[in-house]
Protein backbone atom coordinates (compact mmCIF):
# COMPACT_ATOMS: atom_id res chain seq x y z
CA UNK A 1 0.00 0.00 0.00
CA UNK A 2 1.69 3.33 -0.79
CA UNK A 3 1.93 5.62 1.89
CA UNK A 4 -0.15 8.44 1.00
CA UNK A 5 -3.47 5.45 0.94
CA UNK A 6 -2.06 4.54 4.54
CA UNK A 7 -4.88 6.64 5.92
CA UNK A 8 -7.82 6.47 3.82
CA UNK A 9 -11.30 7.69 5.04
CA UNK A 10 -12.32 4.07 5.31
CA UNK A 11 -9.18 3.01 7.69
CA UNK A 12 -9.54 6.13 9.89
CA UNK A 13 -13.47 5.51 9.79
CA UNK A 14 -12.62 2.20 11.56
CA UNK A 15 -10.17 3.77 14.28
CA UNK A 16 -12.50 6.84 15.13
CA UNK A 17 -15.20 4.21 15.49
CA UNK A 18 -13.05 2.03 18.01
CA UNK A 19 -12.93 4.85 20.38
CA UNK A 20 -16.25 5.65 19.58
CA UNK A 21 -17.14 1.99 20.67
CA UNK A 22 -15.19 2.34 23.59
CA UNK A 23 -17.07 5.80 24.71
CA UNK A 24 -13.31 7.79 24.36
CA UNK A 25 -11.82 10.51 22.83
CA UNK A 26 -9.32 12.10 21.05
CA UNK A 27 -7.37 15.02 21.26
CA UNK A 28 -4.68 16.91 19.06
CA UNK A 29 -1.93 19.43 20.33
CA UNK A 30 0.39 20.52 16.74
CA UNK A 31 3.10 22.50 16.20
CA UNK A 32 4.37 22.42 12.86
CA UNK A 33 1.58 20.51 11.39
CA UNK A 34 -0.33 23.58 12.32
CA UNK A 35 -4.15 21.86 12.71
CA UNK A 36 -3.69 19.74 10.06
CA UNK A 37 -3.66 16.33 11.84
CA UNK A 38 -6.98 17.93 13.86
CA UNK A 39 -8.29 18.73 10.11
CA UNK A 40 -7.52 15.50 8.83
CA UNK A 41 -9.72 13.83 11.91
CA UNK A 42 -12.36 16.18 11.10
CA UNK A 43 -12.72 15.20 7.51
CA UNK A 44 -14.80 12.37 8.41
CA UNK A 45 -18.32 12.54 9.55
CA UNK A 46 -19.65 12.04 12.99
CA UNK A 47 -16.01 12.30 14.27
CA UNK A 48 -17.38 15.27 16.92
CA UNK A 49 -18.45 12.02 18.75
CA UNK A 50 -14.49 11.02 20.05
CA UNK A 51 -12.68 14.52 18.58
CA UNK A 52 -13.96 17.74 20.55
CA UNK A 53 -10.77 20.30 20.45
CA UNK A 54 -7.47 20.50 19.68
CA UNK A 55 -4.58 22.54 20.09
CA UNK A 56 -2.37 24.41 17.94
CA UNK A 57 0.66 25.24 20.07
CA UNK A 58 2.79 26.74 17.62
CA UNK A 59 5.17 28.84 19.98
CA UNK A 60 6.88 27.96 23.34
CA UNK A 61 4.74 30.01 25.43
CA UNK A 62 1.66 28.21 23.89
CA UNK A 63 2.99 24.69 24.12
CA UNK A 64 3.35 25.64 28.23
CA UNK A 65 0.26 27.56 28.38
CA UNK A 66 -2.23 25.20 26.98
CA UNK A 67 -0.39 21.78 26.85
CA UNK A 68 1.69 22.20 30.16
CA UNK A 69 4.89 21.86 28.25
CA UNK A 70 7.32 22.19 31.40
CA UNK A 71 9.35 25.52 30.70
CA UNK A 72 12.71 23.74 32.14
CA UNK A 73 12.04 21.23 29.06
CA UNK A 74 11.36 23.66 26.32
CA UNK A 75 15.19 25.79 27.65
CA UNK A 76 16.87 21.95 28.14
CA UNK A 77 15.61 19.98 25.52
CA UNK A 78 14.34 22.54 22.61
CA UNK A 79 10.65 22.87 21.15
CA UNK A 80 11.83 19.74 18.73
CA UNK A 81 12.26 17.03 21.16
CA UNK A 82 11.35 13.76 22.64
CA UNK A 83 10.39 15.33 25.87
CA UNK A 84 8.80 18.06 24.54
CA UNK A 85 6.50 15.95 22.53
CA UNK A 86 5.45 13.68 25.42
CA UNK A 87 4.88 16.33 27.24
CA UNK A 88 2.72 17.99 24.83
CA UNK A 89 0.85 14.22 24.49
CA UNK A 90 0.38 14.10 28.31
CA UNK A 91 -0.68 17.56 28.94
CA UNK A 92 -2.96 17.99 26.23
CA UNK A 93 -4.64 14.95 27.05
CA UNK A 94 -4.83 16.42 30.55
CA UNK A 95 -6.25 19.92 28.92
CA UNK A 96 -8.60 18.61 27.23
CA UNK A 97 -10.25 15.90 29.50
CA UNK A 98 -9.64 13.30 26.86
CA UNK A 99 -8.20 9.53 26.76
CA UNK A 100 -5.66 9.75 23.96
CA UNK A 101 -4.25 13.17 22.72
CA UNK A 102 -1.64 13.03 19.73
CA UNK A 103 1.20 15.24 19.90
CA UNK A 104 3.21 16.60 16.61
CA UNK A 105 6.73 18.96 16.88
CA UNK A 106 9.24 19.15 14.06
CA UNK A 107 11.04 21.00 11.87
CA UNK A 108 9.05 21.03 8.28
CA UNK A 109 11.74 23.50 6.47
CA UNK A 110 12.37 25.06 4.51
CA UNK A 111 16.57 25.08 5.30
CA UNK A 112 17.41 28.05 7.21
CA UNK A 113 20.74 27.54 5.40
CA UNK A 114 22.84 25.70 3.66
CA UNK A 115 24.47 24.05 6.60
CA UNK A 116 20.68 23.08 8.15
CA UNK A 117 20.19 19.47 8.45
CA UNK A 118 17.10 20.08 10.87
CA UNK A 119 14.75 19.90 8.29
CA UNK A 120 12.50 17.02 8.57
CA UNK A 121 13.35 16.46 11.61
CA UNK A 122 9.87 15.65 13.40
CA UNK A 123 8.62 13.75 16.92
CA UNK A 124 4.98 12.27 17.04
CA UNK A 125 3.40 11.28 20.47
CA UNK A 126 0.28 9.21 21.65
CA UNK A 127 -0.78 9.62 25.11
CA UNK A 128 -3.51 6.83 25.46
CA UNK A 129 -4.13 5.03 29.12
CA UNK A 130 -1.68 6.22 31.54
CA UNK A 131 0.91 5.37 28.15
CA UNK A 132 3.11 7.91 26.15
CA UNK A 133 4.61 6.94 22.80
CA UNK A 134 6.94 9.07 20.65
CA UNK A 135 8.97 8.26 17.87
CA UNK A 136 11.65 10.33 16.14
CA UNK A 137 11.10 10.70 12.32
CA UNK A 138 13.29 11.58 9.86
CA UNK A 139 11.08 12.92 6.80
CA UNK A 140 11.88 13.97 3.66
CA UNK A 141 10.12 16.12 1.00
CA UNK A 142 9.13 19.45 0.39
CA UNK A 143 7.21 21.32 3.63
CA UNK A 144 3.59 20.43 2.70
CA UNK A 145 5.11 16.87 1.95
CA UNK A 146 7.05 16.79 5.80
CA UNK A 147 3.81 18.08 7.26
CA UNK A 148 1.37 15.66 5.55
CA UNK A 149 4.02 12.58 6.58
CA UNK A 150 3.82 13.88 10.16
CA UNK A 151 0.13 13.50 10.25
CA UNK A 152 0.28 9.92 9.11
CA UNK A 153 2.73 8.80 11.43
CA UNK A 154 1.16 10.25 14.40
CA UNK A 155 -2.43 8.21 13.19
CA UNK A 156 0.06 5.49 12.94
CA UNK A 157 0.94 5.83 16.53
CA UNK A 158 -2.75 6.16 17.64
CA UNK A 159 -3.60 3.16 16.00
CA UNK A 160 -0.45 1.27 17.52
CA UNK A 161 -2.16 2.86 21.10
CA UNK A 162 -5.81 2.04 20.47
CA UNK A 163 -4.74 -1.65 19.10
CA UNK A 164 -2.16 -3.04 21.92
CA UNK A 165 -4.49 -2.10 24.82
CA UNK A 166 -6.96 -4.36 25.84
CA UNK A 167 -10.95 -3.20 26.35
Amino acid sequence: MDRTERWNDAKLAALLDLLRRRRETVTTVESCTGGLLAGRITDIPGSSDVFHQGFITYCDEAKARLAGVSRDTLAKYTAVSSQTAREMARGGAKSAGADACLSVTGYAGPPQGPEDDTVGLVYAGCFYRGKTLVKELHLAGNRRRIREAAVEEALLLLEESLTSSAV
